[in-house]
């Protein structure tokens, strides 16, 4: 199956951002499919059009968002950018999360990607913080957002249960300028 082609048109970095949509089910799902390996033991993407409908369903609601990164030479899916636990008030906060797409992975696409995606969230959605929590023994991850200019706020034991485990992360911000 052949990559979708990148939207917008006319991309001005490495990769195009836009949110994720029903036409992008079949291709995140192949993507995520042979990404097993590079998602374990970090992520639990969704691997079928169920999984996928539910991403939707939860993305539909206005304190979540989600986003497709795609590689602008050729359209192909690198990554997932979601913004979650979006609130308003006073606060003007939510948690960001992320992963690679395998044969995407280490290129500089996530953080071009990630960029673009906090740009958007600090800029036009108006956040005053994004959050992302960390496994620590997932050293790209952090890599990743230290170069984005997140600084780490602390260490929550058990935090987030994931492949059947509550791990710990390391949490980490990015305020707004």
């Amino acid at each position: 199956m052949s990559p979708a082609p990148a939207r917008p048109a006319r991309p001005r970095g490495p990769v195009v951002v836009v949110r994720i949509s029903v036409a992008d089910r079949a291709h995140f799902i192949a993507a995520a499919c042979a990404s097993r390996t590079l998602h374990a033991p970090w992520v639990q993407p969704p691997l079928d059009a169920a999984g996928f409908d539910a991403l939707l369903a939860r993305l539909s609601a206005p304190d979540h968002a989600g986003f497709v990164l795609r590689r602008a030479q050729d359209g192909a899916l690198a990554g997932y950018a979601g913004l979650s636990n979006i609130v308003r008030g006073a606060f003007q906060s939510a948690h960001l999360g992320y992963y690679a797409f395998a044969g995407c992975e280490r290129q500089g696409l996530m953080k071009a990607g990630l960029r673009l995606v906090l740009r958007e969230a600090l800029g036009p959605m108006g956040l005053h913080r994004v959050e992302a929590n960390i496994q620590p023994d997932n050293l790209a991850s952090l890599a990743l957002v230290r170069s984005l200019g997140f600084q780490r706020e602390g260490f929550s034991p058990r935090y987030l249960k994931i492949r059947g485990r509550w791990r710990d992360h390391e949490r980490w911000a990015l305020l707004a300028p």
